[in-house]
């Protein structure tokens, strides 16, 4: 098969690979398309450590080639979005309801998935490497969907989607009538701004100094645009929302400077939610009398606090009766000899999401 491989360097080798045998519990999968998401470019750019070599890619869908013995959940044929977070449906997280935080993400994490033509040995990234023609992925790192969308709308639901649309709806549970403002307006900030629409959010600020961002959000669902670069983002935010800040800001980007600024714009009482990834050495700082006084609530979010079996099926459904829009959210569609230059656009700001198609 063909794979695009992380090996160190700044750019991505896509090279043919063999796949390694795969175990009772995993399925292979034909990939049908891939998104190119920014958490792969933090896997490259050191902000996540992960050793090479490693076929990247973590936001997929395909049809299932191959089933092992011991597979249950899914068939050979069947349609399934690729988890990058496994759901085993046993562990302690799973059993309460947390399978965002499912234990198995650290077992499928590092385990060995091809051999190169030197004869060193990939491993993929959280368990999937959807950054090639085909995967091999433990089940609970798939979800059967029925529908006819197209791959490359699937796709998203894999990752950029579910974050984003679960951090406004799972993790801060934002309600009817009430003010939002998203910092960061890429792929995930752009499901955001879609979550917080579908909970009936009045004023949905996006903050983005890239306009091509701004002009989606604003097509998306934002009520209100904020350039950053144009003046204080805090006052900005402050002055659209009567001077009190919004119920709930939403960050997307990962710096701590913006999960401040995302805890500044959230007004007495309100929520912060820090849906982007930061460095594992990062930290973050605040007034120990503000968290006291202020009786704001900072969360975290991984994976929009999503619980993937029940959650692609709504989302699939969401798109279906025009709910949620994927189509506007696809920028580019690219083969996988392009992979490099998707990257070169994700950083220029060119795009909201670039997906690796195979038909």
């Amino acid at each position: 098969m063909r794979a695009a491989i992380f090996t160190g360097e700044t750019k991505l080798s896509v090279e043919d690979v063999t796949s390694i045998e795969p175990g009772p519990n995993d399925v292979v999968v034909r990939i049908g398309a891939s998104g190119v998401c920014h958490s792969d470019l933090s896997f490259m750019n050191g902000t996540i450590a992960m050793p090479p070599p490693c076929i990247l890619g973590h936001e997929g869908t395909g049809i299932i080639e191959w089933a092992g013995p011991e597979v249950t959940r899914v068939k050979v044929g069947d349609h399934v979005v690729a988890s990058f977070v496994p759901s085993c449906g046993h562990c302690f997280w799973c059993l309460n309801g947390q399978s965002n935080l499912c234990s198995l993400g650290e077992e499928t994490m590092l385990k060995p998935k091809a051999t190169r033509g030197d004869g060193s040995v990939a491993i993929s990234l959280t368990g999937l490497g959807t950054f090639a023609d085909q995967m091999t992925a433990h089940e609970a790192s798939v979800v059967k969907v029925d529908t006819d969308l197209p791959d490359e709308q699937l796709a998203l639901i894999g990752c950029g989607v579910t974050t984003g649309v679960g951090a406004a709806l799972n993790t801060a549970q934002v309600t009817p009538g009430s003010s939002v403002t998203v910092i960061g307006c890429g792929g995930v900030g752009q499901a955001v701004i879609q979550g917080a629409r579908i909970a009936g959010a009045a004023r949905i600020i996006a903050v983005d100094p890239v306009e091509l961002k701004r002009k989606a959000a604003e097509q998306l669902g934002a009520t209100d645009l904020v350039d950053p670069s144009a003046g204080d983002a805090i006052a900005q935010v402050q002055a659209l929302t009567g001077g009190r800040g919004v119920d709930y800001a939403f960050e997307v980007i990962g710096l701590p400077d913006t999960i401040v600024q995302a805890y500044e714009m959230a007004r007495r009482g309100g929520t912060a939610v820090v849906v982007g990834m930061p460095r594992m050495d990062s930290s973050v700082t605040l007034g120990g009398f503000s968290l006291f006084y202020a009786e704001k609530k900072l969360l975290g979010c991984v994976y929009g606090s999503a619980q993937v079996r029940r959650d692609f099926p709504r989302f699939v459904e969401l798109v279906e009766t025009g709910r949620l829009n994927l189509a506007d959210m696809v920028s580019r569609r690219i083969g996988l000899d392009e992979v490099n230059d998707a990257f070169r656009a994700m950083v220029a700001g060119e795009v909201i999401r670039s997906v690796i198609t195979h038909t």
